[in-house]
């Protein structure tokens, strides 16, 4: 049995598919019931269980072989860091008493590395919890998803001007479609493969400079658009305003302070890259399509 925690989210979804394509049995935890009629759907056994409830979280791993996991995000949390770290414990505990012979961690680009790198360090340390369980584990490490441009494409393509913490606007970075990462972890969880530590990197077809992301966009829209460097002061108050926490803020920040001094990558010599299929232009198109 395969137990899929997320499972109403992009990755959790683009997972459980690529599962039950093959005929695997899976179970999908949802938060709450009325969520999970199309999972139903697809043939899932579907448990019910809030991150912060130990019980319940215990309950619905159980008779499970193998277990998906991704950290809930902890956007309006006034201590983001400390509360997406009491869901680890959380997370970590269930697995514990649950004792599934593989695990398969839904991680970030940069979580090998100890300090100063913002919401990344949450994943170092997932990562390190994790590594504490008698169990085989893989963790699938994701560049940053290509649907996060969303949030600002809409204002770009009104104003011709792409807002970007990306410096400089010309720097390629890796990116991924969210749901090629869980259709990646599926192909990893269908393969059987038990080595007690397997790093995956995880990203698109290509790699992409904002810049690129600007051009593609005006493209689609018909418009030019020019990508421009937020200036640093400027970041913390933006992200608040566009609904984060500042302490959750703070941690985008301090990401992209460490993605814009190149420490933000692949871990040298470290595992293997895989990539999805999924390129930018056709996310950029799901979001231009409507304006």
């Amino acid at each position: 049995m395969f137990v899929i925690l997320g499972a109403t989210g992009k990755i959790g979804r683009a997972t459980i598919a690529e599962l039950r394509r093959h005929g695997a049995p899976v179970k999908a935890v949802v938060r709450r019931q009325n969520s999970a009629d199309d999972l139903k759907a697809m043939g899932c056994e579907v448990a019910v269980a809030d991150i912060r409830d130990g019980a319940a979280l215990y309950e619905s791993m159980s008779g499970a072989t193998a277990v998906q996991i991704i950290c809930p995000t902890s956007v309006r949390a006034d201590d983001a860091a400390a509360e997406m770290k009491d869901s680890i414990r959380s997370i970590v505990d269930a697995l514990d008493r649950n004792r599934p012979s593989s695990v398969l961690a839904i991680s970030d680009y940069g979580a090998h590395l100890a300090s100063d790198t913002g919401i990344t360090l949450i994943f170092h340390h997932l990562e390190s919890e994790l590594k504490k369980l008698p169990a085989a584990l893989t963790f699938l490490r994701s560049a940053e998803h290509m649907e996060n441009w969303s949030r600002q494409i809409g204002r770009a393509v009104e104003t011709g001007v792409l807002p970007t913490l990306h410096h400089p606007t010309t720097k390629l970075f890796p990116t991924i479609s969210a749901p090629d990462v869980g259709l990646i972890a599926g192909e990893l969880l269908l393969s059987n493969a038990h080595a007690f530590l397997n790093i995956v990197h995880a990203e698109g077809p290509e790699r992409y400079s904002a810049e690129d992301v600007a051009r593609i966009a005006g493209e689609l829209a018909g418009r030019k658009i020019v990508a421009s460097e937020m200036p640093r002061p400027d970041w913390i108050p933006a992200l608040v305003r566009g609904g984060l926490s500042a302490s959750y803020a703070e941690l985008v920040a301090e990401m992209y302070d460490a993605h814009n001094a190149g420490r933000i990558d692949v871990e040298p010599g470290v595992g293997e890259v895989r990539r999805g299929r999924t390129s930018l232009r056709e996310v950029l198109a799901s979001m231009t399509a409507n304006i």
